[in-house]
């Protein structure tokens, strides 16, 4: 494909005015700026750490432990090592920059209050989408709120025994973990981090086995208080380095062609997996894929790029 400069600029500046639109969820994200401090260093995963008190060890929970895979899920994620004073760690894009791996993400959105709208027939899930990618063999992660599982339960279960797909968590509400972020409601730290277990429980009650410890801010907005907040549920927050711009895109190319220029080995691509919100999503992916692996890019899971 032909990356137009026109279009790259143009769906730029379209991903800049609805990032706010979409309640910042999956824009450019805010944190404070003593952030790039506390980014962690992979940790083996539990299997492989043997030494009680191990980095890997302390943030590998236990089958059962809030943020667990449950028993019988196949393998457990690597996680990072905690940040400075214990914060929870945050992962935006591999450090192993010349293996051309990327992850494409998917954010499956609902908010707490948006049953009636639902009920009324808007369309929070994209099955298509999740389809497509099945077809293509992209593995795949999908961050999901606890209120898209519970109305989407047979989807949520499908993704979530599906090997090509792991689950990681969106928060139950998508409300925001710090304040201001696009106008969100904001939690405070002790019902942000029930909002985190909350979710990881409906994900359970959907049949889900595919789950990792992974957590995606609502809108990518955290500081400080935040990772405090979640560090007792031993999860590795996942940010992006590459915006789709896919939020209410009417062009499939625009979205394809920014995700194009984007993309660096390592990368973390940030999208939708809602069709009232990311109507284009899933034909951008069938333009995205084949150009990608066309340049030597090899798709994985964000479990994957962690591991590395």
């Amino acid at each position: 494909m032909t990356i137009s400069v026109r279009k790259v600029a143009a769906a730029a500046a379209l991903s800049a005015a609805l990032t706010a639109s979409l309640a910042g969820c999956g824009g450019s994200g805010t944190k404070d700026t003593g952030r790039e401090a506390r980014l962690g260093t992979p940790a083996a995963s539990a299997p492989a750490a043997s030494a009680p008190g191990a980095a890997a060890a302390s943030q590998s929970p236990s089958p059962g432990a809030p943020g667990a895979p449950p028993a019988g899920a196949p393998g457990r994620a690597p996680m990072l090592a905690p940040g400075p004073n214990g914060l929870t760690p945050v992962f935006e894009r591999a450090k192993q920059h010349t293996d051309k791996t990327v992850a494409l993400t998917f954010d499956a959105d609902m908010t707490s209050d948006q049953g009636p709208r639902a009920a009324d027939g808007e369309h929070f899930d994209n099955p298509q989408l999740i389809s497509t990618l099945r077809t293509l063999k992209v593995p795949s992660t999908i961050f999901m709120t606890g209120r898209w599982a519970e109305e989407y339960p047979d989807q949520a279960k499908a993704i979530g025994t599906d090997a090509n797909f792991e689950i990681a968590n969106h928060s139950y509400s998508h409300h925001a973990f710090k304040s201001p972020c696009y106008g969100l409601p904001a939690l405070d730290g002790a019902a942000a981090r029930a909002d985190v277990d909350r979710a990881f429980d409906a994900f359970r009650r959907a049949g889900a086995v595919n789950t990792v410890p992974y957590f995606r801010f609502p809108g990518g907005c955290y500081d400080d208080p935040a990772l405090r907040a979640l560090s007792t549920a031993k999860v590795t927050a996942v940010q992006w380095d590459v915006v789709s711009g896919d939020a209410f895109a009417k062009d499939p190319d625009a979205v394809a062609e920014q995700v194009l220029a984007g993309v660096k080995p390592g990368s973390v691509v940030v999208m939708h997996c809602t069709r009232s919100a990311a109507p284009v999503t899933e034909e951008a992916i069938q333009k995205i894929v084949p150009e990608l692996r066309k340049r030597g890019y090899r798709f994985v899971k964000v479990s994957e790029l962690i591991g590395t």
